[in-house]
């Protein structure tokens, strides 16, 4: 007995994965269009801008995570720059533990490594303004890009 050919296709096709929907966030459009940042949607449904550092020669990619985390009842949202390649910029035990120092140290924002990137992070309540949106990707964008100057010279990769 052959099984008939439509119930057969939906079978394997449910078996597929799915292709990923990058869901877009009218809220964080909003705010990012309401302060003129340019920006893209990435693989990953983030939001990248790229700075440019035009007095330096030099640019810096931050993202503005393209969904929540919810914490407590809070909606959190990160604004992230990357700074350095673990490996290729030496980043060893005691450089990890003097960027944990310097996390404590930061009022806004510490650093995390994700995969073979080091980040530098800030974590909002998803409610805050274009206005401090904006100032925080400054903030993770000069942060990450000063550190990228301190562990790699001139080379500009990210």
């Amino acid at each position: 007995m052959s099984l008939p050919l439509r119930p057969l296709f939906c079978l394997f096709s449910a078996l597929l994965p799915a292709a990923p929907v990058l869901a877009r966030d009218a809220s964080v459009e909003a705010r990012l269009d309401a302060r003129g940042v340019k920006y893209v949607l990435d693989e990953d449904g983030d939001y990248k801008v790229t700075y440019s550092y035009s007095s330096e020669g030099r640019t810096q990619l931050v993202f503005v995570s393209g969904g929540t985390e919810s914490v407590d009842g809070f909606a959190i949202r990160e604004v992230f720059s990357p700074a350095a390649r673990v490996a290729d910029d030496g980043i060893d035990g005691a450089r990890a533990l003097a960027l944990l120092a310097e996390s404590r140290a930061s009022k806004l924002g510490s650093w995390e490594i994700g995969g073979d990137i080091l980040y530098f992070v800030i974590k909002l309540p998803d409610g805050v303004s274009a206005v401090e949106l904006e100032q925080a990707m400054d903030i993770a964008a000069q942060t990450a890009d000063d550190m990228e100057i301190e562990l790699s010279g001139d080379k500009d990769d990210l």
